[in-house]
């Protein structure tokens, strides 16, 4: 069994202060990808680049206290890659997000397999139109790669996406259709890469397990207007998985007991093995 964990963690030097290492120890992951670290590399300490026996590797962000990404592992890697630019297939326009940390991946291969784990952030659109349209260049940008991918390897993304796929994906559906998150070109853009006819056909891992759920389902609530109290949350981290590594998934969960961040961990366990 293969256990695999997403989580933004809203800075993993808050996230320690409020349980994050316990936590992942007796949670036992044999990989844990991390988005939203907010620290540079001198920030790190040992206690941070290690957790629960997984040494990490990671992708900071130039500017302070912004982005980053990492992957944790208890099972060596046979190659790392930090950012889109160092990918054997960048494409044009992956500096500007390179700059921001946003993309990790392990790969862990042998003869006959080719198999990759990553840690990815996507951009917020929420905070200014700019943003948004950076937004909007980063799916223009992390589509192509992941298409070069799928046709070479098997893969599973773990990350935050921030876009809720679906109207079950978000309490407030109705209220959020003309915000970032839930845009109709967000939301056409994550079924254009789900489309099992298409050219990548990826699985939204969780919602092969549990295509129902509602209100249980959610990852992040916003700090504002009591939404985690009332469950007014949205679905936004996901596990995305080429179709043979999504067909070994076997059960998936939302850790809500304890509070580390804005969002919580999405664990799902696969049989397979590194």
């Amino acid at each position: 069994m293969f256990r695999l964990v997403s989580f933004n963690l809203n800075g993993v030097r808050s996230a320690a202060n409020k349980g994050l290492l316990p936590w992942a120890e007796a949670h036992a992951a044999d990989c844990m990808g991390v988005q939203e670290l907010k620290a540079q590399a001198a920030d790190m300490g040992p206690e941070l680049r290690e957790i629960a026996g997984m040494p990490g590797h990671f992708h900071h962000a130039e500017k302070k206290g912004y982005s980053g990404v990492g992957l944790y592992s208890r099972h060596a890697p046979s190659d790392v890659i930090i950012g889109l630019g160092a990918a054997e297939h960048a494409v044009d326009g992956c500096g500007e997000f390179d700059a921001e940390g946003r993309y990790v991946e392990m790969r862990f291969d042998k003869p006959g397999r080719k198999l990759s784990v990553i840690s990815c952030y996507f951009p917020s659109g929420s905070s200014s139109e700019e943003r948004q349209e950076a937004k909007f260049r980063f799916l223009d940008v992390i589509r192509p790669h992941l298409a070069k991918l799928r046709a070479e390897r098997e893969f599973i993304l773990v990350g935050d996406v921030n876009i809720a796929h679906k109207e079950a994906d978000l309490k407030n559906w109705k209220g959020n259709l003309k915000n970032s998150g839930f845009l109709p070109e967000e939301r056409a853009w994550m079924t254009q890469l789900l489309e099992p006819a298409g050219d990548i056909g990826l699985v939204d891992v969780y919602r092969r397990l549990h295509p129902d759920t509602t209100d249980a389902c959610y990852t992040w609530w916003s700090n504002r207007g009591q939404a985690r109290a009332k469950n007014v949350g949205w679905r936004i981290d996901y596990h995305l998985a080429t179709p043979g590594l999504a067909a070994t998934a076997k059960t998936a969960s939302v850790f809500k007991d304890q509070w580390f961040s804005d969002h919580a961990p999405l664990t799902i366990d696969y049989d397979f093995s590194i």
